[in-house]
């Protein structure tokens, strides 16, 4: 009985592998799938009946549609033996015997005679295996990184350790797809119906690149907060997706050689939040303020707060408070130290003599006559002329 089974399906299995079809991307995938085999359509608006063809076996003459941004990748016998990155449509053909039909101009010995026989001695079904797989060349978003707890790295403009908790996002693109399925993609996944998809929570090979990342998170903020040429500052890491990205890359390029061992790649980060434990968060107000005592805005500064202090000198009286004003302004370098501009001092002009006092000249010489330090004739030349005598 097995035996006629055997025949039968051999024989019904190479008639159904008659049919030419038609090769596309499965319905209702997500915007995050990376890899995925490619569907025969079957049926169209109705019309079409092709459904009973072996699934591991492209029959020469089929069409296989390529979409903008995905590449295909093609399979005999588990093997990767083409690789398309261009859109458009192509026509299968090969030279297996179970792939040959008699629509494609193969012949009809090889296209049911020979393979009749052939499946028949692999109980029926064919003895190959053929496949073609969409890889996504687009950038793939939404593949998320955070921290539960600190992580620390050396600052370069701090000139100390520093520390958050941080979390965000990156987008990850394939810039290699034959390493990266060679590589990387576990063989579970190269089996129609599968999805490879890096978000997918289940999928344990994301989980390991998810680990990697956050492994690389310190690297990569120690990279970017030391390269001058990123201005040293930790406060433009959320505003430069893409120059942090490069840190995260390289970090990760570095400790798991992503893109020369699986080719992959980050390509942009968004960092949603970082929280600083308390020493960092001191160290930047600190920053912060040395930022506005700097230059033009400093010395506006300055010039607020000595006008307040002499306000305030003013109102308590007194010499305490002109005294610490003086020695605030000593400390910030002196209010001369102020940018602004100083007027010539104006030219003073002379003034007259001041006339003494006639009858305090004559008391004066009078204690000096008591005292016997002039005489009396001195006294009354004194004395005329005070009198104007």
């Amino acid at each position: 009985m097995g035996l006629v089974q055997a025949v039968a399906g051999s024989i019904g299995g190479a008639l159904a592998d008659q049919w030419k079809d038609f090769y596309t991307v499965p319905g209702g995938l997500p915007a995050t799938a990376a890899l995925f085999a490619a569907v025969p359509q079957g049926t169209n608006a109705g019309r079409g009946s092709n459904t009973k063809g072996s699934s591991n076996i492209i029959t020469n003459g089929s069409k296989i549609v390529v979409p903008e941004g995905y590449g295909l990748l093609l399979f005999q016998e588990g093997a990767i033996t083409g690789f398309v990155a261009e859109p458009g449509g192509y026509e299968w053909r090969s030279d297996d015997l179970n792939s040959k039909s008699i629509f494609a101009g193969d012949g009809i010995v090889d296209s049911l005679v020979w393979q009749s026989w052939e499946r028949f001695k692999f109980g029926g079904q064919p003895g190959s295996q053929q496949a073609a797989f969409f890889v996504s060349l687009k950038e793939l978003p939404n593949n998320r990184f955070g921290t539960q707890s600190e992580i620390y790295w050396d600052d370069g403009f701090l000139n100390t350790q520093v520390g958050a908790v941080t979390r965000g996002s990156y987008t990850l693109k394939i810039v290699d797809p034959i390493l990266f399925v060679k590589n990387f993609v576990p063989a579970a996944y190269l089996q129609p119906g599968k999805v490879f998809d890096f978000t997918d929570m289940d999928n344990a090979a994301a989980g390991q690149l998810f680990n990697e990342v956050v492994g690389s998170l310190a690297p990569a903020f120690s990279l970017y907060t030391n390269d001058p040429g990123k201005g040293n500052r930790i406060s433009r890491l959320q505003q430069d997706s893409v120059g942090f990205a490069q840190s995260l890359s390289s970090a990760v390029e570095s400790a798991y050689q992503w893109k020369s061992d699986r080719g992959l790649a980050i390509v942009k980060t968004a960092i949603v939040s970082i929280e600083y434990d308390a020493n960092t968060r001191e160290l930047l107000t600190k920053v912060q303020r040395a930022d506005a005592l700097a230059g033009a805005r400093g010395n506006s500064n300055l010039q607020a707060s000595v006008a307040s202090g002499i306000e305030s000198a003013g109102e308590t009286g007194g010499s305490a408070g002109v005294m610490g004003l003086g020695m605030a302004t000593g400390m910030l370098g002196g209010i001369g130290s102020l940018q602004q501009p100083v007027a010539p001092a104006a030219p003073v002009a002379p003034t007259a003599p001041v006339a003494e006092d006639p009858i305090a000249k004559l008391k004066k010489a009078k204690e000096m006559l008591d005292l016997g330090l002039i005489t009396q004739a001195d006294y009354d030349a004194v004395k005329a002329k005070a009198l104007g005598l």
